[in-house]
């Protein structure tokens, strides 16, 4: 195949790509080899028919259609990659005369991203960030390390906040049992709000072998439709109240769970990781400043299209964050009050914002050349394995070209970033007026 550039402006590009009839042969040859066995020829048994009697009980043109569907698949991109284009929406194809033993063009017209010049990108003014780690932030780090370390005991108390009750449960609205509404042997941190409103502070004050009923009315926009808005009762049955016991705070505890001998030492390497993670935090907001300063000051006309295909992208990403929570859109946009079309045009501005970005983020990288060797791909690709367990070379297995193509394209990005923020100017903060 061999793709020609005709022209690219007013934001489309237009192209053909030729194909020889050799190309066009092999790709039916190719065809007859999957598909003949769905052909049925009287005098000779499934799947056994030459290619000759085939085209000649159905016509020369039978494995055309799918020959150059398949042609097209595998060219369309790779002409893109010849090309250096990259499409914003599907294109449209128009096809020379197709005949056997012949080869042919295809002429393709796409929206592709918009061109422009892009100025002030390097030196760029930004306050300078510093986050710093307070007592404060280490004792939190500490306390939450006392959480996880935390022994779960039973009491021979009343419950309160915070504790843990073991119980049965079977819930009614009116006279009947509703289904789902049951379990026995059920753990409930109370005050967790995993349950109903009301359903957790009914239970404080119960001790073990209490007997209780808890009534509650159901959220109108409960994801149970037959019991939204509804009033229930839970007859409920508390077998067991168990509350948290942290450890202390000392040189023991610094030993069970760190390698260090002492709590001073646990609370010096707090203290280093919490800061080096306040100055990636740090970098990262001046890094989004600086992106963002770039964004001001520089107009870009994005077709509308890349804004709707981008907010397809940020619905699909709240989808999958939603079912990974156990929930689906529809489930969220109940709970919000809220249609799909409202929320797709609340992050319309969002969904421009990160086009703009990418756009001149894309052109700079063009404009100073930023380079991505192998290496660099191979460190990403080892970092992944890392992160998932697996050898470098099965990611680059599973991921496939295209993937690696945006790895590549996310690493070329990153570099750019780094010597924006390199030859950034880093100003004070300016002071607020009751610091004076």
């Amino acid at each position: 195949m061999k793709a020609i550039l005709v022209s690219k402006e007013n934001n489309e590009a237009k192209f053909t790509m030729e194909f020889t009839a050799e190309e066009f042969e092999s790709a039916q040859i190719q065809v007859y080899k999957e598909t003949k066995d769905q052909f049925q020829i009287n005098g000779f048994r499934k799947g056994k028919a030459p290619r000759s009697i085939i085209e000649k009980t159905y016509g020369e043109g039978v494995f055309f259609e799918e020959a150059i569907n398949n042609m097209f698949q595998e060219a369309y991109p790779e002409a893109l990659d010849q090309l250096d284009l990259e499409p914003i929406a599907s294109p449209k194809a128009d096809f020379s005369e197709i005949a056997k033993g012949k080869g042919f063009t295809v002429t393709i017209t796409v929206a592709v991203e918009p061109e422009f010049e892009v100025k002030d990108y390097m030196g760029v003014k930004v306050e300078k960030v510093v986050n710093e780690v307070s007592d404060e932030d280490i004792n939190k780090e500490l306390e939450a390390l006392q959480n996880r370390n935390a022994r779960i005991v039973s009491v021979d108390r009343e419950a309160k906040i915070g504790d843990t009750v073991i119980l049965d449960y079977a819930g009614f609205v009116g006279e009947e049992q509703f289904a789902g509404g049951t379990a026995d042997g059920q753990e409930l941190v109370l005050g967790s709000g995993m349950f109903i409103p009301g359903f957790e502070e009914q239970l404080v004050g119960t001790k073990a072998g209490d007997k209780k009923d808890v009534e509650v009315t159901f959220p109108e926009q409960y994801q149970a439709e037959e019991l939204a808005g509804k009033d229930a009762v839970f007859h409920c049955l508390v077998h067991e109240v168990k509350e948290k016991q942290l450890p202390e705070l000392d040189d023991d505890f610094a030993q069970d769970v760190s390698e260090f001998d002492t709590l001073e030492e646990l609370k010096n390497d707090t203290k280093e990781r919490l800061t080096k993670y306040a100055e990636q935090a740090a970098e990262t907001d001046m890094k989004e400043a600086i992106i963002d300063k770039i964004c001001e000051a520089n107009e870009v006309e994005i077709p509308a299209s890349m804004i709707d295909e981008e907010v397809q992208k940020m619905t699909q990403e709240l989808n999958q964050q939603l079912q990974y929570q156990g929930l689906s859109l529809d489930q969220y946009l109940q709970f919000t009050n809220s249609d799909l079309a409202s929320f797709q045009e609340q992050v319309k501005p969002d969904a421009e914002k990160r086009v703009k970005s990418r756009l001149i983020l894309d052109n700079i990288v063009r404009i100073e050349g930023i380079e991505v060797t192998d290496e660099d791909v191979d460190e990403e690709l080892n970092m992944l394995g890392a992160q998932y367990q697996m050898d470098a070379a099965k990611v680059r297995e599973i991921m496939g070209e295209r993937e690696l193509k945006y790895i590549r394209k996310d690493v070329q990005t990153r570099k750019l970033v780094d010597k924006l923020f390199e030859n950034a100017k880093l100003v004070a903060p300016k002071k607020k007026k009751e610091d004076k």
